[in-house]
């Protein structure tokens, strides 16, 4: 198989949410076929840059879920058979992406705010930003504002993002912006923030860089604020 057909394997196998060939995929069309755990190993034993399968197989791949989603052709599962796919991938190429050119440069601080227990949304959005090539340390749910800033300090972490379901837990979001500003490292630290009762009006009012609707926004997002 060709460098051209792998790469396009892997991005319609995302699209379909298929890790392996026992998948049956979203269209019920390439049961016993490949998946991305076998076209990725395949590409790596040909010795396909990482990075161009990130870029042109992964990225791509998760636009186009983004734009069936925002179309309402997708719904929330199939965004997260396809965002498993691409951890199932980025777990095999993580040794890959570790050298040379393509190495891992910013590191994301994720984590669910204080006295909040949700995580499928926070799983996503990290999924996602490790597919576009970015060190997510996830320090999971119910996470205090101290924990979090003292690991994005120890970490010199680029961005923080946070996460809430509850209207009751939205508060801790502004606990860490406090603490990030009386550690000294707001200047250098952006903060984005997302969850169904977080608002645009309430990351600027807390003084957050920027507010994600859902996953695909927030790849977004975090790129334009690295860039």
């Amino acid at each position: 198989m060709s460098e051209k057909q792998i790469l396009s394997d892997i991005k319609k196998n995302i699209i379909q949410g298929r890790r392996n060939s026992e998948d049956e995929g979203l269209d019920d069309e390439l049961s016993g076929q490949p998946g991305v755990e076998e076209l990725i190993k395949e590409a790596l034993e040909k010795k396909i840059d990482p990075q161009k399968i990130v870029s042109e197989s992964i990225s791509l791949g998760m636009e186009e879920v983004g734009a069936r989603y925002e179309r309402g052709e997708y719904y929330i599962p199939d965004m997260l058979a396809a965002a498993e796919t691409v951890g199932a991938a980025m777990d095999i190429m993580a040794p890959y992406m570790e050298e040379g050119e393509a190495k891992q440069k910013d590191k994301i601080i994720m984590a669910t705010v204080e006295k909040d227990q949700h995580d499928i949304g926070k799983n996503i959005v990290c999924i996602m930003l490790k597919g576009a090539g970015l060190e997510i340390i996830d320090l999971g749910v119910d996470v205090p504002a101290d924990k979090i800033v003292e690991e994005a300090e120890k970490e010199k972490a680029s961005l923080i993002g946070l996460s809430a379901l509850l209207d009751t837990t939205m508060g801790h979001m502004q606990d860490t912006l406090n603490r990030l500003e009386e550690k000294g490292l707001r200047a250098n630290t952006k903060v984005i923030i997302g969850g169904a009762p977080t608002t645009p009006q309430f990351a600027e009012k807390i003084g957050a860089d920027a507010h994600c609707k859902d996953a695909f926004e927030a790849v977004r997002k975090v790129n334009s604020l690295l860039n």
